[in-house]
């Protein structure tokens, strides 16, 4: 099935400690897939969009590998939690509250995200 391109100008932003942080158009967020963004402190946030719209903002970097990776994971949900899961030993992350569903001593943070 081929989706049709957005016909909207809304943004995605990003709450940070300053105010909301323009990261870029909704329509680069493809339902089910993570976009990766340098946030102006030099860190990354991964952007995700699931199939019903709801965004959620992660830090990319998987706390496992130090690697900035988990733009790149595989999107999915366990018993009604959204995750990603790292593409490098697959551990997964809640994207609400950033919480490692594997190791629940870990999680990563979270971004308040809104489109606007």
């Amino acid at each position: 099935m081929t989706l049709a391109p957005e016909t909207t100008d809304l943004k995605v932003q990003l709450r940070l400690a300053d105010g909301w942080f323009t990261v870029c158009d909704l329509d680069r967020l493809t339902p089910g897939r993570g976009v990766a963004a340098l946030l102006p402190d030099g860190s990354q946030v991964a952007l995700f969009r699931d199939r019903s719209g709801t965004l959620y903002g992660i830090d990319n970097r998987d706390p496992f590998s130090g690697a900035a990776v988990l733009s790149r994971g595989l999107t999915g949900t366990h018993q009604g939690r959204p995750f990603v899961a790292s593409p490098l030993l697959k551990q997964r992350f809640d994207l609400v509250s950033g919480e490692c569903l594997d190791d629940a001593s870990v999680r990563v943070a979270t971004y308040e995200v809104r489109a606007g």
